[in-house]
């Protein structure tokens, strides 16, 4: 049996077009899915527009909390393909599909990954910074002492190494993130902001933190951003 790693548009917004006319097929075809958010994606497929009957498909949630025990038993009892659609855009990456990954390699399932939009990549491609060495951390520390450790940290390791340092923030909290950046890295480090990526209001800007200082901020409150440094 297959398990396909189903990508997901990252905004309402985006147009439907950032799929690949064979993922949009996959989604059409498949009747089981591994969803992080249940309504979130019955409203990502509908708006597809594929002619299929929400009501019956089969949607099982899996998110950071859910054990991979549970997991592997629901996996093990399918007799059916299955995809994984992930709130992340591309499942597997960032997000907890690759748990359902791991259990389908156990179990014997060919797994199928299609290409689709992913924040991460599509950031650093429009960033201009170095796309040959690069490492992505997640969300940083919440606490203020240790967000600026750890960004310090980050910087170092982005000049010794030549290396992108990709991270991002809870939306809520993207403003703060980048008031914290402009105070901690040095004027020289560049520094990419990429939010609502593929939406119409998408927004990608690299600049020096000395040049971020001289011109106005944007408004990144609950826009879902990707910040890079190098």
């Amino acid at each position: 049996m297959n398990l396909y790693l189903l990508p997901m548009l990252l905004a309402e917004n985006s147009h439907p077009q950032a799929l690949t006319p064979y993922s949009v097929e996959m989604i059409r075809t498949l009747k089981v899915f591994f969803v992080e958010n249940v309504k979130t994606t019955r409203r990502f497929i509908s708006s597809l527009k594929l002619g299929v009957v929400i009501d019956e498909l089969r949607f099982i949630e899996v998110n950071k909390d859910t054990p991979f025990e549970k997991i592997f038993d629901v996996l093990s009892a399918l007799k059916e393909d299955a995809g994984i659609l992930s709130e992340a855009g591309c499942a597997g990456v960032a997000d907890p599909g690759g748990l359902i990954v791991e259990a389908g390699h156990q179990l014997g399932f060919s797994i199928r990954p299609l290409v689709g939009p992913n924040s991460i990549l599509l950031a650093l491609m429009g960033s201009g910074l170095n796309g040959q060495s690069f490492a992505f951390h997640g969300y940083l520390p919440i606490p203020e002492n240790e967000r600026a450790a750890r960004i310090r940290a980050l910087e170092k390791e982005a000049i010794q190494r030549n290396q992108t340092q990709i991270f991002m923030e809870t939306p809520y909290r993207n403003n703060q993130m980048l008031q914290t950046l402009l105070k901690t890295l040095g004027p020289q480090t560049r520094l990419c902001v990429a939010a609502d990526l593929t939406a119409g209001t998408e927004y990608i800007l690299t600049r020096s933190v000395a040049a971020w200082k001289r011109h106005p901020l944007p408004d990144l409150h609950k826009r879902p951003a990707i910040f890079l440094i190098n």
